[in-house]
Formats: C-alpha cells, structure tokens, sequence
C-alpha cells in the first residue's frame, strides 16, 4: 500500500475545509494518506523534507505552496502532486491537471495507482527552484504590489482583475515606457526579463499568457525581455503575449542552462509569484530532469 503525504496550506485561497476532506476521500483509493497543514511562511520547505521517505507527496495549495515543496523535496525520484488551490495555480493547470481540486485528485489518484508518472525540469534563480516562471524586473514588482495588499478577512489574495489593474497604474506612473536597465549576458540589455520553464507563462482568468510558446518542462529555460517599450511598441508586445506571436524588439532565448542578468539598479526578483527581494545581479540555472511529477 502506498503512503502519501498531503501538504496542505489552509490559507490558500480555494482551499477550504470541506475541499480538504473531499481532497482526503478522493486520494484515499490510492493508498494511505496522512494530512499535515502548513502553519507559517516557508513551513511546506519543512514538511517537505520531512517527508522525504514518503512513497508520494501531494500539496494542495496555490503557487507559493507549490513552490516551497519544490525547494523541501530532495528525492528526484519521489512522485510530487499538485492540486490547484490558489487563485491561478498555474503549476498545477500548466500540467494539465483540472482547475477543480477534487477532480484534479480523482486524476493524481489514479496516477498513483497505475505508477503513472513523468519527469521534468525546473529552474533555479539565486538558489531558489521554482517550477514555471520567474523575472526581474516590472513583472516581480507588481507581484510585490500585490502582495502588498494583502488578503482579504476569509484569506483570499486578490485576483487577476487586482493584477491586471496594477500593472496598469505601473505603466501609467512611467507613462507607458520602459527604458532599457538590464544586461543579458551574451544577448544584449533589456527593459525587465521573463524566463519560463513551461508554456504558458502565467495566466488571467482563462487567458494564457505565452511568453515563450516554445517552452516545455522537459527542457531547458527560455526567456522574452523587450529591448525597450514605449506607448507605441507596448500594445503589440502585451498583444504578442496573449496570442504568442513573436514579440518585436525583443530578445529570445530557448532551451539555454543558464541566462544571467545585472541590472543598472537593485530591481524586484521573483519566483514562480514569490518575492525574492531587490538584486542587482541574478542567475537563472536549468535543473534537468530534476523532478518526479504525478500526471
């Protein structure tokens, strides 16, 4: 009988306590099930590790639980879940799982019965894993903005139309421009850089954002960092990332092991949507092969 451990964060936007059971219901087909809950920052990295010999481990969270599991685990070889509990979970929809989290675990249940399961690649920026995107630059300050805000009294964090409306006020406070402050070393400067590990980069409601369409989780990283925008170049670049259309004016990198990037200035770092500070200077590594994922 397989044991699995499922990580929880209660404070996760979709998750809930009658979603916790159903989760539990679903998985147990499967095997044993032990629930342990997250009960501050960081506490999945410690759960994670704990849980090192553990046949399976399931994390029922938004994004920033996903990517506190991905820098706990040290077993390549040990299955990994993911069920969609924050408000985007784009890990977990990247991977094709079903935005619904008790269906998603009817699905991982199955995978762990038939030992279904795949490998892929994750990244690493300044020694930080995260599983499907990062960047330096406008994109990790308005993830800082948001955060900023904080949740709501029934621990919601707010949504993409909150996001949405950030990025605007930021483009609007620098009057629709963006001057080149970045260094990509052998490519060239840039205006802020987005570096994927999967297509699609993030998501707005339904709508992919594709910023690099030819990223897969079984290769290296790419990246998309415009040279510069200006109000004239930005509609086409903020269309070229819903339809994923070559952006103009901008530089591309694919399947690369390492993309490293100074800044003029200490800028916002981010990584899969978690704030890793201000840096001036920041290395982003590909990690082949380096995760087991139920499927």
């Amino acid at each position: 009988m397989k044991r699995t451990v499922l990580i929880v964060n209660p404070k996760a936007s979709r998750v809930t306590e009658e979603g916790i059971s159903a989760v539990e219901r679903a998985l147990m087909g499967s095997g044993y099930v032990r629930t342990v809950r997250t009960e501050r920052p960081r506490h999945a990295v410690e759960l994670a590790r704990e849980a090192g010999d553990a046949d399976a481990l399931i994390v029922f969270s938004g994004d920033g639980g996903f990517n506190e599991v991905l820098n706990g685990v040290e077993r390549s070889d040990q299955p990994i879940g993911f069920l969609p509990g924050g408000g985007t979970s784009v890990l977990a929809r990247a991977l094709g799982l079903p935005r619904d989290a008790v269906g998603a675990a009817e699905r991982l249940a199955d995978a762990l019965r038939e030992d279904r399961t795949r490998t892929i690649s994750t990244g690493r920026v300044n020694g930080r894993r995260f599983g499907f995107g990062a960047g330096i630059g406008i994109d990790a300050e308005a993830v800082r903005r948001i955060d900023e805000r904080g949740r709501s009294p029934d621990g919601e964090r707010p949504g993409d139309l909150a996001f949405v409306g950030t990025f605007a006020r930021m483009l609007l406070e620098r009057r629709g421009r963006l001057d080149p402050v970045l260094d990509i070393e052998g490519y060239g400067r840039a205006a802020f850089v987005l570096v994927a590990n999967v297509n699609p980069y993030s998501f707005l409601k339904a709508m992919a954002i594709k910023a690099s369409p030819e990223a897969v989780f079984e290769e290296g990283l790419d990246f998309l960092a415009p040279a510069s925008l200006t109000p004239r170049t930005l509609p086409p670049f903020l269309l070229a990332l819903a339809t994923g259309r070559p952006a103009r004016n901008a530089l591309r990198g694919h399947d690369l092991d390492r993309i490293a990037v100074r800044s003029d200035r200490p800028l916002p770092l981010h990584a899969d949507g978690e704030d890793l500070g201000d840096v001036t200077e920041a290395v982003f590594e590909a990690e082949r092969d380096s995760i087991t994922v139920l499927v």
